[in-house]
């Protein structure tokens, strides 16, 4: 039976596009996996398979983490990151997952602010440390996104607080 993709079978296919050579199609792999991820379809499959779409989701977020921390070039890093903030809005990622960017001292400033971003969006109070140090960062951008981050990280924990005058 022939048909189109799911989903799931778009990302299985983009995940093998990933452990090519040719950087190109790495990058344009990532655009496919972000714009699955931004559907939210993963998610959204039939409900018996609600679990291994979770799965599906948690091992794609895991892979495009290894991306955005390899010594990659810049612009499949971006890409990386870029997927992985899309993927923020339709899943509420793992902190667990994402906690190894919390070592991205060193990453350009743009993409310092995907990280925060995306620890924001996790709504664990394990990600305050990690995003709470860059505070201070000598870069007023990645500064500013901090600040959101603890924000963010704080009105998830505390949601009925922040609606109340």
């Amino acid at each position: 039976m022939t048909g189109p993709k799911s989903p799931t079978a778009w990302i299985e296919s983009a995940r093998q596009e990933l452990d090519a050579p040719d950087a190109g199609r790495r990058d344009s792999c990532l655009e496919v996996v972000s714009d699955v991820l931004e559907t939210g379809l993963l998610a959204r499959d039939d409900a018996a398979r609600d679990d291994a779409a979770r799965d599906d989701a948690v091992r794609v977020v895991e892979r495009l983490v290894a991306v955005a921390l390899s010594d990659e070039g810049y612009e499949l890093r971006e890409s990386a990151l870029h997927a992985l903030c899309t993927a923020t809005a339709p899943y509420e990622l793992p902190q667990r997952v994402v906690a190894p960017l919390a070592a991205a001292d060193g990453m350009e400033p743009l993409l310092l602010e995907y990280v925060l971003g995306v620890h924001g969006a996790t709504g664990d109070r394990a990600a305050l440390p990690a995003v709470g140090r860059f505070l201070r960062h000598p870069d007023p951008g990645v500064r500013r996104e901090a600040a959101d981050a603890v924000k963010e990280l704080r009105w998830r924990l505390h949601p009925a607080r922040e609606g109340t005058a």
